[in-house]
């Protein structure tokens, strides 16, 4: 993701960072998911976003 902050667009389509808001605010939408599930399912599998949406879905 861009380093500016103020520019808004869709997720990075290749890694998660759960460290930023913005990044949090746009995944959870895009998977459907709760900040919190997110977090888990990043924890669980690493940043990939491909991993997390797989570990989201079981």
């Amino acid at each position: 993701m861009s380093d500016n902050k103020n520019l808004t667009g869709s997720p990075d389509n290749k890694r998660i960072d759960i460290h930023d808001p913005n990044e949090v605010r746009n995944w959870t939408k895009s998977f459907g998911c709760t900040a919190e599930e997110l977090k888990k399912a990043v924890n669980t599998v690493g940043t990939s976003a491909t991993a997390v949406k797989k570990q989201l879905s079981k």
